[in-house]
């Protein structure tokens, strides 16, 4: 029997990690934990439905184009819907609904989020957890934010709105 050539010990970090973050979001499981009746229809409304609500599909087939998942497009189109946002814009500040993508540069995505908190849009930073450099951005978003911020692995969404400061993760 042949055992395989890297070490335990070089994945432990990272699988502690996982755990980690698991079992820090268990308690907002299905919604369960979540005080704040607005996240509280997010998560039932958008992030358990697994089908696309009635409505404009503009902003779903522009997430496929960028190559975000079908699942995340769906989520995201739904919160669109559900929210009642009539634009969106990638990569700009400048609509209801703005989408960080990953490929925008850190510096620029700062100067994203602190557009769009002036002009009081949505903005969902898109894989907050692909790096540490992502990660460490996402990190200084959440604690210089005002408002409601709902991290749920896939994108971070950053309320701006009159929700008290308030991060969940999900």
């Amino acid at each position: 029997m042949q055992f395989p050539k890297h070490r335990l010990s070089l994945h432990l970090p990272r699988r502690v990690a996982e755990l980690r973050n698991r079992l820090s979001r268990a308690r907002y499981f299905r919604g369960h934990g979540v005080h704040s009746p607005f996240v509280y229809d997010i998560v039932r409304e958008v992030f358990m439905r697994h089908d696309l609500l009635a409505g404009d599909r503009g902003l779903y087939e522009a997430l496929l184009a960028a190559g975000v998942p079908h699942r995340r497009s769906v989520q995201l189109q739904n919160l669109a819907i559900h929210c009642g946002y009539a634009t969106f814009g990638m990569n700009r500040a400048d609509a209801d609904l703005c989408i960080a993508t990953r490929e925008l540069p850190r510096s620029e995505t700062l100067a994203l989020v602190r557009a769009a908190a002036e002009g009081g849009h949505t903005v969902a930073v898109l894989s907050p957890y692909e790096g540490r450099d992502r990660q460490t951005l996402c990190a200084q978003i959440v604690a210089g934010h005002r408002s409601t911020t709902v991290d749920n692995r896939g994108y971070l969404l950053i309320f701006n709105n009159n929700l008290p400061k308030q991060h969940f993760r999900i």
